[in-house]
């Protein structure tokens, strides 16, 4: 019989729970740690449609990237995620910095969708890097990632450099921008602000900003192979859902 807990220790193996930031909520939110776990639904968030879906299908676990509760909570309405996960019975684990940080998290799976070869972790930070098979202009590279990732629309600096070496973060890894411009010729990311791009387009450096779902949904959904492969007697389901931001281009 698989437990919560079974779930969340193997987590724990693989990707530290303390090593999470001290801002973050990663860990057991919500449920029985002890409760037995035949069904476990996946998603990047743990949305009111995510929830519901899991509800509706008999799951007994959520387990997401992004926590269903970030901060302390001052009400929880009939309406809301968490109310439904209660009511119904279902326990929520989530893995969001710890799994940033992890060997073969987000990062190395972000890595691996787009296809760099000699991926190292960039000490301090979230950052992998690596190299492409064969160097590539800003456009040709802002394309193959669009292609890679499923992008619904893509920003990035316009620059003549040829581009080699790419360091990943997914999601919002703004503040590292520094660290990916001393370690590789681009960045790729989820989240940037533009005057973020600005400065970077004024320093003629390739910065590609992809969108947080693109960088981190797929790359979060790898887990699931590997939690198969521990609890064969757990349905591992993945939400159906796509990105909840729209865009021109979805």
């Amino acid at each position: 019989m698989t437990t919560v807990k079974n779930i969340y220790d193997y987590i724990n193996s693989v990707a530290p729970y303390d090593t999470q930031e001290e801002w973050d909520n990663s860990g057991h939110l919500v449920g029985d740690f002890r409760k037995e776990v035949k069904r476990c639904v996946m998603a990047l968030d743990a949305t009111k449609a995510v929830c519901k879906y899991a509800a509706d299908i008999g799951a007994d676990l959520v387990l997401t990237h992004h926590p269903v509760i970030f901060s302390g909570l001052k009400a929880v309405k009939s309406d809301s995620a968490v109310y439904t996960l209660a009511n119904s019975g279902i326990s929520a684990l989530c893995a969001h910095t710890n799994f940033d940080f992890a060997q073969g998290g987000i990062n190395d799976n972000l890595a691996q969708l787009l296809g760099l070869v000699n991926p190292v972790h960039i000490e301090n930070s979230f950052l992998v890097k690596g190299e492409l098979d064969a160097p590539m202009s800003i456009d040709d590279l802002a394309e193959y990632v669009e292609e890679k990732l499923g992008c619904a629309g893509i920003r990035y600096t316009d620059t003549e450099k040829l581009i080699k070496t790419v360091a990943v973060g997914g999601g919002a890894c703004e503040e590292y921008v520094e660290e990916a411009l001393g370690e590789a010729d681009c960045f790729i990311t989820g989240d940037m602000k533009y005057h973020a791009m600005l400065d970077a387009s004024e320093e003629g450096y390739p910065l590609i900003s992809a969108g947080h779902f693109e960088t981190e949904n797929a790359a979060f959904l790898m887990l699931k192979e590997r939690l198969e492969a521990v609890f064969t007697d757990v349905e591992f389901v993945v939400a159906p859902v796509s990105n909840p931001i729209k865009s021109t281009n979805n």
